[in-house]
């Protein structure tokens, strides 16, 4: 063990009612934790010590630190293999690697991976103490002013959006900036990255909030029906119309439209779209008699725009009438620090709206889908917890329940992993059920949609469903 100085006859601290700070220390070495303890301790820190990876990351878990002082050699995950996932746990704590073996690229992968600092073996007592205070302090003032801009969130409504990454932070308060205007706002984001929380959100904070919000998906039905839907009819102005029907610009009035999908519709309606958003008057199809609206649009798209104007398929003077305002929602894989808090809220709703007790991830699950790309965002780590939740027996959902293409695992290895003694149709039968409730989560629980990609009648797959005892879940949400 490496020779460490401690100070001789010091005199002990001043009794504090508060501890300078909370310090984990991570190390293998008895005498080192030993060390360490009586030297924070005589500095008036609180100190807790792990003697490997996994029983510190179960610390981590269920107490808050100002500062983690982690070895590079521990037994089982290295301290470079724990510094990531504890980063993706507690962005913002600051880690100081200790080790007796700091060669240049140790230290130049621990501060790429996060690290505040590296300390080499034995080290100085009066430059590492300086370091800690110096760690802690700008960790309390970050700490402050995440404070700060929480409270700042909670005068606002943001249901059902979590997030506490950077990006997240600039998304809400570019939210909360915008929703008191009159401004039109374009929601940019890959699909499932929560454009409609979004749009809710601004109406919720706007002074529109007591009026109608009112979604459509206008890439869901021909220019037809969508102009009809969009702008109402009166009686007779096509074949199937008996009767007139307002418009949803007329049930939005006071309101918030929300035209999700907008690049997908035709060059006829988004002229009309753009006739209202300058004038604030449309007609009737058929009709003679202008309407006179107020109306807030906000829109979104998964595509870029700016490049579909240049392609010819979108208007440009609707695009910079659209463009006043924009929030570009990051895809999951750009923040990957959100991803525990979100599986935390989906694992207290999808049990809360099973009755069942609530779960919780294996350490292994939760790896899984941190390293996964997310091409379906949000909403497929959404779908991916509730079959989690909803194929689960006891309290741990573990990787052996989320979907193979997570996990690089078939069915038949989860299975077996899980039942050893599973007969033939047992694993037959699992293999069934688990590829209609993916294809199920991936039609977003339309049971046509899933009937017509299986190239099986509708009847069919109802039989299966009732069969193996599958349970029809909601829609999903944006």
């Amino acid at each position: 063990m490496p020779e460490v100085d401690l100070p001789l006859n010091a005199p002990a601290p001043p009794a504090l009612s508060i501890a300078a700070g909370n310090i984990l220390v991570i190390d293998d070495e008895a005498g080192i934790r030993d060390s360490l303890e009586v030297l924070l301790t005589l500095e008036g820190y609180a100190v807790k010590m792990a003697s490997d990876g996994e029983q510190g990351m179960r610390i981590l878990e269920l107490e808050n630190f100002d500062l983690v002082l982690l070895d590079l050699a521990l037994p089982g995950l290295s301290g470079l293999e724990l510094l990531p996932q504890i980063k993706v746990m507690h962005p913002e704590l600051p880690v100081i690697m200790i080790t007796a073996y700091g060669t240049v690229d140790n230290i130049v992968d621990a501060i790429r991976a996060g690290a505040e600092n590296f300390v080499q073996k034995p080290w100085d007592n009066e430059k590492l103490l300086a370091d800690i205070r110096s760690a802690i302090a700008r960790h309390k003032a970050e700490e402050e002013n995440v404070q700060l801009k929480r409270a700042f969130k909670q005068r606002y409504s943001f249901p059902n959006i979590v997030g506490k990454s950077e990006v997240m932070t600039r998304v809400f308060d570019l939210v909360a900036q915008v929703a008191p205007s009159r401004s039109t706002v374009l929601v940019q984001g890959e699909s499932g990255t929560g454009k409609e929380l979004i749009a809710k959100a601004i109406h919720a904070n706007s002074p529109r909030r007591d009026k109608p919000f009112v979604p459509i998906n206008t890439g869901a039905m021909p220019s037809e029906l969508l102009e009809s839907t969009l702008f109402g009819h009166v009686k007779g102005a096509f074949t199937s119309a008996v009767a007139s029907k307002k418009g949803l610009f007329e049930v939005a009035n006071g309101g918030t439209l929300f035209l999700d999908e907008i690049a997908t519709m035709g060059m006829d309606t988004q002229a009309k779209i753009l006739r209202v958003l300058q004038d604030r008057r449309f007609m009737h199809l058929g009709g003679i008699q202008e309407i006179q609206v107020d109306v807030r649009i906000i829109a979104a798209t998964n595509i870029d725009l700016r490049q579909a104007v240049r392609d010819g398929r979108f208007r440009e003077d609707l695009f910079y009438r659209l463009n006043v305002i924009t929030v570009d929602l990051p895809p999951l894989r750009a923040r990957r620090e959100d991803i525990p808090p979100l599986v935390q809220h989906f694992l207290e709703f999808y049990c809360n709206e099973n009755g069942m007790p609530l779960r919780k991830l294996s350490a292994d699950a939760l790896r899984a889908l941190i390293d996964h790309d997310w091409p379906g965002n949000v909403r497929e780590l959404e779908n991916s917890i509730e079959r989690g939740v909803v194929l689960s027996s006891g309290p741990v959902i573990g990787s052996d329940l989320l979907p193979g293409h997570i996990t690089g695992r078939s069915f038949q290895d989860a299975l077996l992993e899980h039942n050893p003694n599973a007969s033939l149709f047992d694993i037959l039968e699992d293999i069934e059920r688990r590829i209609i409730i993916e294809k199920l989560e991936r039609c977003n629980w339309n049971q046509t949609d899933a009937a017509e990609q299986f190239h099986i009648p509708l009847s069919t797959l109802n039989q299966k469903i009732k069969r193996l005892n599958i349970e029809i879940r909601k829609r999903g949400r944006e």
